[in-house]
């Protein structure tokens, strides 16, 4: 069977092969009664656009590397998706890759990337107790968008969320529900992420004239029980504790059953001395599965990858493009848990 080309859709649609062309690539000022009529023809035909080969005589790619090092982080995987989806919808295809670490692995990722022509490489930074990329993906010759749970110290296009604002707007809506005595559960020292929130946290009680304590924000692994225990330990050192910031989705689990262990429930009502209020930094999946459903600080991830593949797209376009440091604000979804 013959091979159906570009040819045989111009003289079907009765148009030139450069608009056939212009319509493929969706660029021009075509009208969309002539767009409608190449797309008929196509449809009619069976015609394939060969992209690839397209993409080799303009010397243009349309392919993007993504890096994703940790598949067990939903807020990552959430921003994956949206960076996907993103750009999909303006005709642009993603290579995933997951190095296992930033020495060889991520070297051979960099060159498959290489390899298969990639026009530019978004990279999820995965590691928070880190200021600075790794080496090679510092050298990385491409085009380069890094998204960061943190702030970085290195110079380079940046899409990050804002922890220190997060917390921020979480201590003043419990400062202004009646909370006095508010504690920062979770996240290990040496996390950025928490030492970030924690500035916030600081810096809404000492605006509001409360007094920050070191023993109101214990550190801890980042999994449930151990959440669970310093949230007991807490709160049987000091029972004025009212209200609770969880640094992740396992502190926030967590800190439900070190409250009951306690004989204490959660809930908003801060004149009930047995409720404790919760807030999250998580737009969790299951965040509607617990009652009482949680309150959170949105945790952006959608935006964050929508700015992500705009940023690179731009930098596609405008090679000359100064530096972008992108900093998202997280939303107060209140719920039933504070």
């Amino acid at each position: 069977m013959k091979k159906v080309s570009i040819i045989d859709v111009a003289k079907l649609a009765g148009v030139s092969v450069s608009t056939v062309s212009l319509v493929l690539r969706q660029k021009g000022k075509i009208s969309e009664a002539t767009i409608e009529k190449v797309h008929a023809a196509i449809n009619t035909l069976g015609y394939v656009h060969n992209i690839a080969a397209a993409n080799l005589r303009a010397n243009t790619s349309n392919l993007i590397g993504l890096i994703l090092r940790d598949f067990s982080d939903s807020f990552s995987i959430k921003v994956m998706a949206s960076i996907v989806q993103e750009l999909e919808k303006k005709g642009f295809m993603v290579f995933l890759g997951q190095p296992l670490n930033d020495g060889d692995h991520l070297e051979r990722c960099l060159l498959s990337f290489k390899q298969q022509g990639v026009a530019g490489v978004i990279y999820l930074a995965s590691d928070n107790r880190a200021s600075t990329l790794p080496e090679k993906i510092r050298h990385c010759p491409l085009p380069l968008v890094v998204v960061s749970q943190s702030l970085l110290e290195d110079k380079c296009d940046l899409v990050m969320r804002d922890n220190r604002q997060a917390a921020n707007l979480a201590t003043r809506y419990l400062i202004e529900r009646g909370h006095r005595n508010i504690a920062y559960i979770g996240g290990q020292e040496g996390c950025h992420i928490r030492e970030q929130r924690l500035l916030g946290f600081r810096s809404a009680m000492t605006q509001n004239g409360l007094v920050y304590r070191e023993e109101s924000a214990p550190a801890c692994s980042d999994d449930t029980q151990a959440a669970g225990l310093a949230t007991r330990q807490l709160l049987e050192k000091n029972n004025t504790f009212t209200a609770l910031l969880c640094h992740s989705p396992a502190a926030m689990i967590g800190s439900f059953s070190g409250i009951h262990q306690v004989g204490r429930t959660v809930g908003k009502d801060v004149f009930l001395t047995q409720q404790v209020a919760l807030i999250g930094f998580e737009d969790m999946l299951h965040v509607n599965l617990t009652s009482p459903s949680l309150t959170y600080v949105s945790s952006a991830s959608e935006e964050t990858g929508r700015q992500a593949a705009v940023l690179m797209m731009r930098k596609l376009k405008e090679p000359a493009l100064q530096i972008q440091r992108i900093t998202l604000s997280g939303q107060l979804v209140v719920r039933e848990s504070a």
